[in-house]
């Protein structure tokens, strides 16, 4: 393995998507640090829409034979079977990838708003004055809270402070900066599965 390519849903424009690259990185700072002491490159791609991010993985994935390739998107709804199932039964825009082994495919459950309301000490500090955690649901699993009750929770939480109502665009890659992986580990488990996944392709790597 000479390089790791994370393939990520979101961002707009070019500014947002590099915020957003820069924000994941950053969210997974120790694997990022231990690829780089490895020699082993690192690069995540925000692709924009979902459609495009499909389009991307797969136009690279025979391009990219060196390295390990890995597809990030939105599951967009309640996660029941294996994440390949899962996106092509989900997504038309997908169905072209139903050969690809689940090991490449990860989903941020529902939505990656999961991860950033699996924190909320870190969205307070973030937020400042008039945040209210008692907002922010606090389900155990947080993929099991619906996306609606996930993106309501956090305009709940965030209407009544100086930066406003939570905004994907503005404000998301800050959050996802700001909160600690290890806690969204522990109440996201296909975070920690994608997490696992990178550990121990790096770990292989001193085979």
């Amino acid at each position: 393995m000479k390089e790791i390519r994370i393939y990520v849903e979101g961002g707009g424009d070019a500014n947002s998507k590099a915020r957003l690259r820069i924000a994941f990185s950053r969210f997974l700072g120790p694997l990022h640090d231990a690829a780089r002491e490895k020699r082993i490159g690192w690069r995540v791609i925000a692709c924009g829409s979902r459609s495009d991010t499909f389009t991307s993985f797969r136009i690279d994935l025979p391009r990219y034979r060196d390295a390990l390739m890995l597809l990030l998107v939105d599951a967009e709804g309640p996660v029941t079977g294996g994440p390949a199932e899962h996106i092509t039964h989900t997504d038309g825009a997908a169905r072209d990838l139903a050969a690809v082994p689940d090991e490449q495919i990860h989903l941020m459950v529902e939505a990656m708003e999961a991860w950033i309301a699996a924190d909320p000490p870190a969205l307070s500090r973030y937020y400042g004055q008039g945040f209210q955690t008692s907002a922010l649901p606090r389900h155990k699993n947080i993929e099991k809270v619906p996306k609606q009750d996930l993106f309501a929770a956090l305009d709940n939480a965030t209407r009544g402070t100086q930066k406003g109502r939570y905004h994907k665009i503005h404000h998301a890659p800050e959050l996802l900066e700001s909160v600690a992986s290890g806690t969204v580990r522990k109440r996201a488990p296909h975070c920690d599965r994608l997490f696992l996944a990178l550990e121990e392709a790096l770990a292989a790597g001193d085979e």
